[in-house]
């Protein structure tokens, strides 16, 4: 019960409706338990007597009896299913929020199938369970009570000879909750697995297609698909087990009761009517006891769940504001001072003592191999990770000074991968400025050479995009993420390689519109081409997590070092391309 204790918080706040519920259920279960007394009175008043004057009144009060039990079920049923969607409406809620303030460091480890199941079959398994679960759980216990004390009242003897079996049936249920509730935890684990793969598949069919790996996935499919099959299979084994072994104990109860009830009866002890009545009021008590292990099940399933979305609620969030943070303008004044990066322990160390100092209006150019470091410090800034040492400052302060909302909204970030959503071009340009007015959203789409593009499509900037900006090229996609950054007016611009997938001659004209849009900006270019990076007032070249140079373009040729050599490469190939195109 741990789990459901840690959940609490979310079902807990809708109890009436589970409170009122379960007093429809008592309703319904006190006029279950009633109707062997009407048979047993029919019988032993009414056919043995032949009192049939008494048949109408009886059959009034049948009648009425299930018009009153049809309402308890509908009330009893309805009210159940508004307290566990209730309940779970804030579970998802809540899991949805804490997945948006996680850091990039729990995602790089998060699979994104596998998240997506915990917030949709873990989320369901756990509804299913309030809603049905706990209701019924108490349903079995207010039946087995009220069956045993009319079967007490009708004869002591013969309903301890019913409860003989009971112990050996909690025993049963006992130790099949032992077993299965490991192999429900197993099953949810191996359905994540299984939805990572098809995410991951659709992700990325471009690319199996491309390389014609179609059956190689359809082979790790298989394999995810099986593993799911077996666990499923595997439950089912126990299932098998215990079910007829808790049937058979029911059943050896109802031949003992029909034994010993029949010598009762014989002998004179016991009426005929209160020996049927007796039998009905058994199955009362065995159906339910038996069907336990269904209640078992949906706990174990929803045990299962609970610990999986417990994982994520309960996870420690690593990037906190501090209760005094700073909500105020930044004019975008970033200094490095001694700071260094890990991501992991086994990690070498992403940056080690960067230091420098980028006033307003600086263009700080970033250039290396791949990791050496680039990205790290621009994620620096924004909070996406924390420094291991060192300090990270913006206009003087900590950039844990400033609350999260206002550092991030005062940065505009253009990605290398540039993500679009299923929305029109409008709106994913005024994403992060969603009070935009329709000039600005045109002015950023002008700077960043979108707009006559964006005008050529179907609807303008009306047109809807597919999924991740199914449809555009490359270039188009970083082309409307830059106008994205550039509609929020920000203090400090980050372009992570932002115009690696244009052309140069597209380069060049973004280039030119983004002076205008660099002026009294700090900006920050992360690019591999040289020319992307002469303009700036200073360019730090990394290695392996430390600047191995720094200066300006023209003073970096000068110092014929690691800048100059990415240079020549550069330059030479550009030449030798011009020259076979020129013969």
């Amino acid at each position: 019960m741990g789990t459901l204790k840690k959940l609490k918080a979310y079902y807990w706040p809708f109890k009436k409706y589970f409170i009122l519920s379960l007093l429809f259920m008592a309703l319904l279960t006190a006029i279950t338990v009633i109707y062997p007394i009407i048979l047993q009175i029919t019988i032993d008043d009414v056919v043995l007597k032949e009192n049939y004057n008494y048949i109408p009144f009886i059959a009034v009060i049948f009648i009425g009896l299930m018009i009153i039990k049809g309402i308890a079920t509908f009330f009893n049923q309805y009210l159940g299913d508004l307290f566990g969607i209730s309940s779970v409406y804030e579970v998802r809620n809540a899991l949805y929020k804490k997945l948006q303030v996680l850091s990039f460091k729990y995602y790089d480890n998060a699979k994104t199938g596998d998240l997506m199941s915990r917030l949709t079959a873990d989320v369901e398994g756990f509804r299913f369970f309030l809603s049905f679960g706990f209701s019924e759980l108490i349903h079995t216990i207010l039946i087995v009570v009220l069956s045993l004390g009319v079967m007490f009242y009708y004869s002591v003897p013969l309903a301890i000879v019913t409860m003989i079996s009971m112990p050996f049936l909690a025993v049963a249920v006992y130790k099949f909750d032992k077993r299965v509730h490991p192999r429900f935890r197993a099953i949810r684990k191996s359905f994540g697995r299984l939805n990572t793969r098809v995410q991951e598949n659709i992700s990325g069919m471009h690319t199996v297609k491309s390389l014609s790996r179609e059956d190689f996935e359809v082979g790790r499919f298989e394999k995810n698909n099986g593993d799911y099959r077996d666990r499923y299979l595997d439950t089912a084994k126990v299932w098998s087990t215990y079910f007829p072994l808790m049937e058979f104990i029911g059943n050896f109860c109802a031949v003992a009761l029909l034994a010993y009830g029949g010598y009762l009866v014989v002998t004179d002890s016991l009426d005929l009517g209160a020996l049927v009545a007796f039998f009905s009021l058994v199955w009362y008590i065995m159906g339910p006891l038996m069907g336990i292990g269904f209640v078992v099940n949906m706990f174990s399933q929803a045990k299962a769940s609970g610990e999986r979305l417990n994982e994520i609620l309960e996870t420690e969030v690593d990037i906190v504001e501090k209760p005094n943070a700073l909500e105020t303008q930044i004019n975008g004044h970033v200094t490095f001072h001694d700071v260094s990066l890990t991501y992991t322990k086994d990690d070498d160390g992403a940056l080690k003592h960067i230091s420098f100092d980028a006033p307003p209006g600086t263009i700080i150019g970033l250039i290396g191999p791949t990791g050496a470091g680039k990205t790290s410090i621009t994620q620096l800034l924004t909070r996406f990770y924390e420094a291991e040492s060192g300090e990270v400052l913006i206009d003087g302060r900590p950039v844990a000074d400033y609350k999260l909302k206002t550092l991030r909204q005062h940065i505009g970030f253009v990605l290398q991968e540039s993500f679009l959503f299923s929305t029109t071009i409008r709106e994913n340009i005024a994403y992060g400025n969603p009070h935009a007015t329709e000039e600005q959203i045109i002015d950023a789409a002008k700077r960043a050479q979108a707009h006559e593009f964006i005008l050529e499509m179907p609807k303008g900037y009306d047109t809807v995009l597919g999924e991740r900006g199914m449809g555009l090229s490359g270039g188009q996609k970083q082309r409307l993420a830059i106008a994205r950054a550039i509609c929020i007016n920000p203090s400090i611009l980050i372009l992570d390689d932002a115009t690696s997938a244009v052309d140069m001659d597209t380069e060049f004209k973004i280039q030119q519109a983004l002076k205008e849009v660099m002026k009294d900006r700090t900006t920050f270019i992360i690019a591999h081409r040289i020319s992307s990076l002469k303009h700036a007032d200073e360019i730090l070249v990394l290695d392996e997590g430390r600047i191995v140079e720094r200066g300006t373009h023209e003073e970096l040729l000068a110092h014929n070092g690691p800048y100059r050599h990415v240079y020549d490469i550069q330059y030479q190939d550009r030449d030798a391309i011009m020259n076979v195109s020129k013969a």
